[in-house]
């Protein structure tokens, strides 16, 4: 019997695995952090990709509009924001010149205590920071992308003389990746640029670690090019939310230099697919909720062949996470209606509700949390477990004592792939 670990929460949760069924542990790898996160960024600043250094394309008197990630983000934004700022300093820019927009997207607005924990208690006090309001009346037009996408964009952004993104580049489940063009859309948008743009990802390209052909991504780099962007600093972080790597530079080239890193470290290639997959999200914060969770289902999808089982490991103390997300569960029972919805009109959590039942018509999905049994099996249409081993048991019974179970304890941040979809 095998006995494998996986984060649940703050702590972990043991699975037992008969020996003639474990098909082996699948995992991003374990990357170091790197021992000075400040010089990494300073050095990532100092030699920028395919890009004029900071300081020479900011000029005296100009006004330098910054995003950040919103506190939803695992992104150490405090680290980059110190550094960056001293650049535009050396270029003589004065710090009632820079404004610090934190693109929230549709999210809610940033507190005064989470600005503060982003940039720093002496930053914050400093430079001008302002929230991101989708809903504003003085959104900027920019114009339309090729895929009929309207992009507004915040008036401080495009109004301002120097534009620079910050943020993390790591796996996204319909965007290919996040990161790079990110900040722009959703990060700085309109409410309406935002759901034509998530409603691309009914296309079969919309996937994690896929950028080659994906519309989604494609509609958020004419979205970025349209802003002007002029400057990104964007860092990689390992599965403790720690700085692997920096790049700034262009928009494109720093954005893919980070892609490339992240393939490194969450691209776990395989030999062959699994009936049964165990997969932990990789503990708290990815497990917070099942929305955030699910990251974990819709990167183990491809391991499993069609008719198995996936057994998710998720602690979700703040329940489900998202009313949209539970409202359209319970109004919709088939994936065709969803994607009609979607076509018609788009709505942020729709999106979440969608990927889970059109993952549950390839597979089983049991899940170990704290959340109620009548939800998981009522509302999202999932097979409640009170322990690990019970939900593989299950599992088994469902698709076959002889089935081939992996092992997968930090999903959110692992990507399965095979020779023939393995690129970008």
């Amino acid at each position: 019997m095998v006995e494998a670990w996986l984060p649940y929460g703050r702590t972990e949760v043991s699975v037992k695995i008969p020996d003639e069924s474990f098909q082996g542990i699948i995992e991003s790898k374990d990357e170091a952090s790197v021992r000075d996160p400040m010089l990494e960024i300073t050095h990532a600043l100092e030699n920028p990709i395919d890009s004029e250094p900071l300081a020479s394309l900011a000029s005296a008197g100009e006004k330098v509009a910054v995003v950040i990630d919103d506190a939803t983000r695992p992104t150490p934004i405090h680290l980059p924001i110190s550094p960056l700022t001293t650049q535009l300093s050396r270029a003589g820019i004065k710090i009632e010149d820079i404004t610090v927009i934190v693109g929230t997207g549709m999210h809610r607005s940033a507190t005064g205590e989470e600005i503060a924990a982003l940039v720093g208690t002496e930053l914050a006090g400093q430079v001008k920071i302002v929230n991101h309001d989708c809903k504003a009346e003085d959104l900027v037009h920019l114009g339309d992308t090729s895929h009929g996408t309207q992009i507004y964009v915040n008036k401080e952004f495009a109004k301002a003389d120097v534009r620079i993104l910050t943020g993390d580049v790591e796996l996204h489940y319909f965007a290919g990746y996040g990161g790079g063009r990110k900040s722009v859309l959703p990060g700085i948008s309109g409410a309406q640029t935002i759901l034509q743009n998530h409603a691309l990802l009914l296309h079969p390209k919309a996937q994690p670690g896929v950028l080659d052909g994906n519309p989604v991504s494609e509609d958020m780099a004419e979205a970025a090019d349209m802003a002007k962007v002029d400057f990104i600093l964007n860092v990689v972080l390992n599965r403790r939310n720690e700085i692997v790597r920096a790049f700034s530079g262009n928009l494109h080239k720093a954005f893919m230099s980070g892609v490339q890193t992240v393939d490194k470290i969450c691209k776990a290639p395989c030999e062959t697919k699994a009936d049964i997959a165990v997969v932990s999200a990789g503990g708290s914060p990815r497990d917070i909720n099942l929305y955030q969770a699910l990251k974990a289902v819709h990167h183990t999808l491809n391991l499993v062949n069609e008719g198995g089982a996936i057994v998710l490991i998720a602690e979700c103390p703040e329940g489900h996470g998202n009313e949209t997300f539970r409202e359209w569960m319970i109004k919709f029972d088939e994936l065709r209606r969803m994607e009609q919805e979607i076509k018609k009109r788009f709505v942020i959590g729709g999106h979440k509700a969608y990927h889970l039942t059109k993952a549950l018509e390839r597979v089983k999905i049991y899940l170990l949390s704290t959340i109620p049994d009548y939800y998981v099996s009522n509302v999202f249409k999932l097979h409640p477990s009170r322990t690990a081993n019970a939900a593989l048991q299950a599992a088994l019974r469902a698709v076959g004592r002889d089935s081939k179970v992996a092992v997968i304890p930090y999903g959110a941040t692992t990507l399965p792939t095979f020779r023939e979809n393995d690129h970008t």
